[in-house]
């Protein structure tokens, strides 16, 4: 019998990302589900329960380290693995700068 395929969801603001994931991980065997914004990625990964969520920090609607606290808030949820991934070196300088403003830093 034939295992079931691992599910990652991927989470970016531009369609391209998410089709450059799907076409790299369909490849090797993964079900790729995409969403461009926090709010479609957390219904799609309430949904789905995804074994891995590839997570862009630069979102229209929030931004990535918002998205990963209630992931990990979540109890059914937080055991999923986050791998933080950008394609602008500059999104993750200001995606930390927001982070530690955040937490009064």
């Amino acid at each position: 019998m034939a295992e079931a395929k691992k599910t990652v969801v991927v989470i970016a603001d531009e369609p391209a990302v998410i089709e450059l994931a799907r076409l790299v991980l369909e490849r090797r065997g993964f079900e790729v589900v995409g969403a461009v914004t926090g709010r479609e990625g957390l219904e799609t990964i309430r949904r789905v329960k995804p074994d891995l969520i590839l997570l862009d920090l630069m979102l229209p609607d929030m931004d990535g380290w918002q998205f990963y606290r209630k992931i990990k808030a979540d109890p059914e949820l937080r055991h999923i693995p986050i791998q933080v991934v950008t394609a602008r070196a500059e999104g993750i300088d200001e995606a930390l700068k927001r982070h530690m403003r955040s937490l009064g830093k």
